[in-house]
């Protein structure tokens, strides 16, 4: 089981940045993105402490799913990513799943409107954009994306997107690990 995703699942679900989420559980925000990406293991006292904010307990975070094999994600069970204040909206396509190596998320962008700047981490990260058009920038080099264009890098280097355009853009963004 992989701590840091679970953790992360639950914080964008209760639709909190790591900030907040560092804010209200008074911890860092460099802790609770090292911690979402298993970096660091918390203390059972501050792992509580998260739980209580994120609305969960030890028992039920822990507690074992039962094992099935889960192979298609209706809409009803997207979770909404509350992004609206960025201009964005997002939904995470599949959700309570352990031990996936891809996080796929549909996300639109209203114009003028960015994602934060992610630091360099593991994985690979793709798009495709389904309406609209983007910008993805790497390391401060901008990329134009196009409607029916698609992305793949690295996420080894500084990365956000961004819509400056008149209208909005809708695509699918998979982090892979």
């Amino acid at each position: 089981m992989k701590l840091g995703r679970k953790i992360r699942n639950l914080r964008v679900a209760r639709g909190y940045t790591q900030e907040e989420l560092a804010d209200r559980c008074d911890l860092s925000r460099s802790f609770i993105s090292q911690l979402e990406n298993d970096q660091v293991s918390p203390s059972i006292d501050t792992l509580e402490r998260i739980l209580r904010v994120l609305g969960s307990d030890l028992k039920s975070f822990f507690a074992s799913d039962e094992k099935r094999e889960k192979i298609v994600f209706k809409v009803e069970e997207r979770v909404p990513m509350y992004l609206d204040e960025l201009g964005i909206k997002g939904y995470i396509l599949m959700d309570n799943i352990e031990d996936k190596s891809i996080d796929p998320k549909l996300i639109e962008l209203v114009p003028g409107a960015e994602t934060e700047e992610e630091e360099p981490h593991e994985g690979d990260e793709f798009g495709y954009v389904i309406k609209g058009k983007l910008e993805l920038i790497l390391d401060n080099k901008v990329y134009k994306v196009g409607e029916g264009d698609c992305f793949y890098y690295c996420a080894d280097r500084k990365h956000k997107i961004r819509n400056p355009y008149k209208n909005n853009v809708k695509f699918l963004w998979i982090n892979i690990e």
